[in-house]
């Protein structure tokens, strides 16, 4: 980078919502089938399986939609109550 520019090579601390915003490069899933899979999602993770390459694109998916991601809590607190 060129020294004027004023510009660093550290991450800004927008990034995170631009990234937010503009979603993953990554293949995601959508609402529908988050939701499906879901339960899945939870149970592997919590067995220590690696859900996300069981189920790709399912973590960028419930990082970017707030919905999902509060879904994604609540039944993992709940699972996790259970066991």
């Amino acid at each position: 980078m060129r020294k004027d520019s004023g510009m660093t090579d550290e991450p800004q601390a927008g990034d995170d919502l631009i990234r937010r915003l503009l979603g993953s490069a990554a293949p995601e899933v959508g609402c529908e089938e988050c939701f499906e899979e879901l339960d899945r999602f939870v149970e592997l993770e919590l067995s220590g399986v690696a859900a996300d390459s069981e189920i790709p694109g399912m973590r960028p998916h419930l990082h970017g939609c707030p919905a999902c991601h509060e879904d994604y809590l609540s039944l993992r607190a709940l699972v996790e109550s259970e066991r």
